[in-house]
């Protein structure tokens, strides 16, 4: 562990040659070249389960070895990793690129040719990208599959789900309790807090007399899985919000900032215009244990006091425990909108949730530790980026797994194969979406949110079980998928599913 966590990125112009010589020895993949052998049909099997970017620097790691890597193979005996959604494929030039890792190499590729060889020993998906009915088949026996996904929830319902989390044997998740967790994947660094506050507490109020608002709500993305903009729109009822973007828009961005790009690469003069208000309403898309992203960072960074909605188990990760307005922790809007004001008239104890500039006043040790220990860095040069991170996890994994089965083919009375890992609903496991206010019985039948999470989140269960089903009957046409649906449907009408 110690050592990815030492794993340099190539920089300089010093090596540019070696990554050049690395590409053209073995950016092709062709069988002639690697002597990978294709499966014959009597070794494709079901691997049965069991009954879960854009700011980052992705400078491959490739040319460096993990101290403790004594792995002298040619490139002819390594196993092979399948980056299934290329697009994600994190070295550059070429489609393939060797990788020493902590404590051992592989080849890894974006190259669909492999995906029946024999060498080919792990398919690694993309979460986002990942689709039921373009899922690569028949399940080989000898292959594990790997899951990346640091976005939200509402962009694959079917990861939520247990029969289809359970078709991964690693993860790389923002739940923590994933083989290589993303938690922290939104926060650059712990200096990244303890920023001084952007606009002084005496502008603010200055701003506030002149008109401005208490409260900041900037959203483009409307209808999303949270409903966070019908809580919005009640708040708005009890407490003036300046809101802008598309979602309840009631104020005009300045012509500057109209493109709302500049928001992703915290642009100076929008950092800038949206550190004025003294709060930033913070709600994600999704609700998910340990989904928290930059609504969140972002204006702990500023210093504005975050109005937060999301993570259930968001304290867990706070700087200490007054530096966030929870919204779960009210019974109401109106309740939230009369503390909002309280604190909005109360320079004291407004200032007491922006105490945790101080690092002395930073007491969340889980927090300091989790940024302290991760593997990976966030355009930090000195440590891998997590998918380089995760494909050597990956590839380190897989090397123990194939080690002993070897072992145990030469020795079966000494020595025990590894038991596959499999991933859990605790890997990811988000829940049914729910109404941002009110109860769902009370919504109108014609309810556009009503019509559209809620049924596609239970769509995907259904397209999990059946792809699940694909493989325990080993298809190797993902197009029956809807086949196999209908088949667990009517079972399930019948009461034997």
């Amino acid at each position: 562990m110690a050592g990815r966590r030492r794993l340099l990125p190539c920089v300089g112009l010093g090596l540019f040659a070696v990554l050049c010589w690395v590409w053209v020895s073995f950016a092709s993949l062709s069988g002639d070249q690697l002597h990978l052998e294709v499966l014959d049909v009597a070794d494709l099997g079901a691997f049965q389960p069991q009954s879960a970017l854009s700011d980052m620097e992705f400078a491959s790691v490739a040319s460096y070895r993990g101290p403790g890597n004594s792995d002298r193979r040619s490139n002819r005996e390594l196993p092979v990793l399948l980056w299934w959604s290329g697009g994600l494929f994190p070295h550059f030039p070429g489609d393939t690129e060797r990788i020493d890792c902590a404590t051992s190499s592989c080849l890894v590729t974006s190259n669909r040719k492999v995906q029946r060889y024999k060498r080919t020993a792990s398919i690694i998906f993309y979460g986002t990208d990942f689709r039921a009915y373009e899922a690569p088949l028949p399940r080989l026996r000898h292959q594990t599959w790997a899951l990346f996904h640091e976005e939200s929830p509402m962009n694959n319902y079917i990861l939520s789900h247990g029969p289809g989390i359970r078709l991964f044997n690693y993860t790389a998740t923002f739940r923590r309790e994933s083989d290589y967790p993303l938690t922290l994947q939104w926060l650059p660094s712990l200096e990244y807090l303890l920023e001084p506050v952007a606009v002084s507490l005496e502008e603010k109020n200055r701003l506030r007399r002149e008109g401005l608002a208490p409260v900041l709500y900037m959203q483009s993305h409307c209808d999303v899985p949270s409903d966070r903009d019908r809580y919005v729109h009640e708040l708005m009822k009890y407490i003036e919000v300046d809101s802008y973007g598309k979602c309840l828009n009631n104020r005009p961005l300045p012509e500057h900032l109209e493109d709302t790009a500049t928001a992703t690469g915290e642009e100076p003069g929008f950092m800038n215009f949206v550190a004025r208000y003294k709060f930033h309403l913070a709600l994600e898309n999704g609700i998910c244990p340990d989904y928290i992203t930059e609504k969140l960072w972002r204006p702990l960074h500023q210093g504005c006091v975050p109005v937060y909605r999301g993570s259930p188990v968001v304290a867990d990760w706070m700087p200490n425990d007054h530096s966030v307005v929870i919204i779960d922790g009210f019974p109401s809007p109106k309740a939230l909108a009369d503390f909002l004001k309280r604190l909005d008239e109360n320079d004291d104890e407004y200032v007491r949730y922006l105490e945790f500039k101080n690092p002395e006043r930073i007491t969340n040790t889980r927090l300091l530790e989790g940024l302290e220990t991760r593997e990976w860095g966030v355009n930090d040069m000195s440590k891998p980026n997590y998918l380089n991170g995760f494909e050597c996890y990956v590839c380190d994994q897989e090397n123990a797994r194939l080690a002993a089965e070897r072992a145990y083919r030469k020795d079966p009375k000494r020595n025990q194969p590894l038991q596959p890992k499999l991933a859990s609903n605790s890997h990811m496991g988000c829940p049914l979406p729910s109404p941002g206010y009110g109860d769902v019985k009370d919504l109108p039948a014609d309810d556009g949110w009503l019509q559209i999470w809620p049924q596609d989140y239970w769509q995907s269960l259904d397209q999990a079980e059946g792809l699940e089903s694909l493989i325990r009957h080993n298809e190797s046409d993902p197009s029956l998928l809807w086949k196999h649906i209908q088949s667990i449907a009517v079972s399930r009408a019948r009461g034997k599913h």
